[in-house]
């Protein structure tokens, strides 16, 4: 089965990485959490993480590697030569990378949405589409590109779309899972609730 790595900076938004790690594993997914600098990571409302392990040459080994959002936790990834050098190479092997809200900046830093179609949290398309000009913004809650092997999506409430998304591109289905979570019953009847 395929594996993921999840990478967690400082400053992340914590549900969404924490979605992606908790839906994945519901699925069987080998999935680690990968801390940006360290094993500990304080996430943007202050909650502390404890990752698996530390981003190093390993991450070229997973089938996809995804990154949560949050402005602070995104400008990190996004500026981590380390991790833009790891991501490149990742990109340059073909290899499917993720990232959503503020996080697809990080990406389009690094060249990975040249020319890919992608989304972003609203209002960050400008930042993106400076750094990556051939790139195709959309305004879908979450954008597969399968030839670029990228895969983005909007914000918190955004992020099990995110995380079935990722499993579906690795080709699991999840239609068993989204009702055992009630996700279905969710699409039906989110406008009652609104």
């Amino acid at each position: 089965m395929a594996k993921v790595a999840v990478v967690f900076a400082d400053g992340c938004e914590e549900v969404e990485g924490l979605s992606v790690v908790d839906v994945l594993r519901r699925l069987n997914f080998p999935t680690d959490m990968v801390g940006l600098t360290s094993k500990e990571v304080m996430g943007d409302h202050q909650i502390k993480l404890t990752c698996d392990k530390v981003v190093d040459d390993s991450l070229l080994d997973y089938d996809l590697v995804a990154f949560p959002g949050g402005m602070t936790g995104s400008a990190n990834l996004r500026d981590n030569q380390k991790l833009r050098d790891l991501m490149v190479k990742r990109h340059e092997n073909d290899q499917w990378n993720a990232a959503m809200c503020a996080a697809p900046r990080a990406l389009a830093r690094y060249g990975v949405l040249a020319d890919a179609d992608y989304t972003v949290f609203p209002g960050l398309d400008s930042e993106t589409k400076k750094d990556a000009p051939t790139g195709n913004f959309k305004e879908s809650i979450t954008v597969t590109d399968t030839k670029h092997k990228v895969l983005t999506s909007r914000g918190p409430a955004t992020a099990w779309a995110f995380a079935y998304a990722i499993a579906e591109a690795l080709g699991v289905d999840t239609k068993q899972l989204k009702h055992a979570m009630l996700y279905d019953y969710l699409a039906d009847t989110i406008q009652d609730s609104l």
